[in-house]
């Protein structure tokens, strides 16, 4: 399997399993309506490992624009490859994303509000401020980042045996720093679902909120490049 076929299998059943339990929270009429947070913070970090374990030995189970920005920036990863790698990452995140609206599609038209719906493909503010939630999302993404390149040390890749901490790390951050913006630490998976959103033919969906979209692709990115740089210059 080749690195740009396992980042996009590796971001695609990332988002299946991650979109997929969020729908499973807020749609109307599923098994699991109303689970609540700790649901979809275990699904996510579950989903990671899943991900991660899949696709590590093929590409280093990046996953996300946002490591390998930061891998880059650290000189673990080659730039020439960061386009190509983010790529795969949108494109895969498109895919998880469509494929979790057909498994969920009769529960989105059982639900009435534009908003939820929404919400399974991408993050969004609790209280909208675009300050406060930059500043959100850039201190996850850097903690999230720091942590990654913490687990990565001595190797250039995420093994498949670091699934397991890098699960625990995303869990931590969605249980701590995930209530102002969602956590998205990741432009992949906001943006490439968000275009998904737009796209499909989903009843009453409502706008796919694009004022708010740049958010959660350029705070990953800046608190990607602050995360390299501590870990660079003072932490390492």
């Amino acid at each position: 399997m080749t690195a740009f076929v396992s980042e996009f299998t590796g971001t695609a059943i990332l988002l299946i399993l991650g979109d997929g339990v969020v729908a499973n929270v807020v749609l109307n009429k599923t098994k699991g309506n109303n689970g609540g947070l700790i649901s979809i913070t275990l699904g996510w970090a579950m989903a990671v490992f899943v991900a991660v374990f899949i696709s590590a030995n093929a590409s280093g189970a990046h996953l996300n624009p946002a490591v390998t920005l930061a891998l880059a920036i650290a000189g673990k990863f080659e730039w020439a490859l960061v386009p190509s790698y983010c790529l795969a990452q949108l494109l895969g995140a498109m895919l998880g994303a469509g494929i979790v609206w057909l498994a969920y599609r009769k529960h989105f038209d059982a639900t009435q509000d534009a908003s939820t719906k929404l919400a399974v493909f991408s993050t969004s503010a609790s209280i909208r401020s675009n300050t406060d939630n930059f500043i959100a999302e850039l201190v996850s993404t850097a903690v999230f980042v720091i942590g990654v390149l913490f687990i990565n040390v001595p190797d250039q890749n995420l093994g498949s045996i670091k699934a397991i901490p890098v699960a625990f790390l995303v869990l931590a951050i969605g249980l701590s720093l995930g209530g102002p913006t969602g956590y998205a630490i990741n432009p992949a998976r906001d943006l490439g679902p968000r275009i998904m959103h737009a796209l499909l033919p989903i009843k009453n969906k409502g706008n796919s909120d694009w004022g708010y979209a740049w958010l959660p692709v350029i705070a990953p990115m800046a608190g990607a490049a602050l995360g390299a740089l501590l870990f660079v210059y003072w932490l390492q």
